[in-house]
Formats: C-alpha cells, structure tokens, sequence
C-alpha cells in the first residue's frame, strides 16, 4: 500500500477546488485559497510529484458516442496465476468498449465495465472478448440503468478534528446551496 501524504488545510482546499474544476487558472485558484499564484503553483507540483494528483481526465458520455447500453461484467478466470493476470488484464483494457477493470478477491476475480451500443453488441462482446478465452470460466453480465457520481474524494479529516460543515467549494449538481 502506499505511503499517505500528509497535506495541511491550503492543500486540502487547493484539491477541492481542483476536484471540482480542474481547469481553474492559478491565479484563480491561488485567489480562491488567499495564496500567491507561485505558492499555488509550487503546491500544486508538490501534489502532482507526490502522487497525490494522478492527473486530468476527459469525461465521455458513451450514449452520445453510440455506446448508450451500458455493464458490468463479473469475470471468472481459470485457472488463477499470475501468468494469466497480466496479459489478460492487457487484453480486456485494450478493447474499446472497456471503461474501467477492477482485479478482486471473492469468487469473481474481475469486474469490468463496458459501454456498447445494444445488446446484441453486448452479447458480441462476452461472446468473442471473454468467453471465446481459454482462461475465462464464467462470465455474468449486469445492466446498468443508471448512475451517479460521487465525490469528491477528500482525505480523512485529523483524528480528533471537527467535522466541518459542507463549503460553498462542491456542490451537488441540482442541488444549489447544498
């Protein structure tokens, strides 16, 4: 497991803001935290070397790109060694209806999550991306109706600080105020 950081309150607000919208000038950013944008800057860097910050996504949605049928496939592979994990976590990651691959302990060793355009491409892909290789046993396919973020991740609050109450830095999209 990696080591924690141990990050003070600017740090703790730079990341919340950044969560938020990660697109935020320094400047705006360093405003927002009653910092020099240097300061912002260099923290941000220490953040970004540190781990702490892993980076910048694009969020797709899959419906507008024709993938509007999305899963989760529980994923059973035999047998389990280690030879097989790598080049068959490769193999899953390299398909391009594949959005996120989970390795796990309990009777699944795989949880993938896949965006296809309508069920019979669905039925292709379990078909021929996972049931047509040797290593997989079993393979249970879930449909998602819907689904919400979450967030964002902040670290654990110091043993024995208060609980703050929510800031004006996230708020739940419909939800003004909260």
């Amino acid at each position: 497991m990696a080591d924690s950081v141990v990050l003070d309150p600017v740090d703790l607000h730079l990341l919340r803001l950044l969560q938020n919208d990660a697109r935020m000038t320094y400047r705006d950013l360093a405003a927002q935290v009653g910092v020099a944008p240097s300061t912002c800057l260099d923290r941000v860097t220490r953040l970004r070397r540190s781990g702490v910050i892993l980076g910048h996504q694009l969020r797709l949605d899959p419906a507008k790109l024709g993938r509007g049928l999305e899963a989760l496939l529980s994923v059973q592979v035999r047998p389990h060694r280690r030879e097989l994990v790598g080049p068959f976590v490769e193999r899953i990651r390299a398909l391009p209806e594949s959005i996120t691959v989970f390795h796990l302990t309990g009777p699944d060793d795989y949880l993938v999550h896949v965006a296809v355009a309508d069920m019979a491409d669905l039925q292709r892909l379990v078909l021929d991306g996972f049931t047509s290789r040797s290593e997989v046993a079993r393979v249970e396919t879930r449909l998602i109706f819907q689904q919400w973020d979450c967030g964002p991740l902040l670290p654990p609050r110091p043993e024995g600080a208060p609980a703050s109450t929510p800031t004006s830095d996230h708020q739940a999209p419909g939800n003004p105020g909260a």
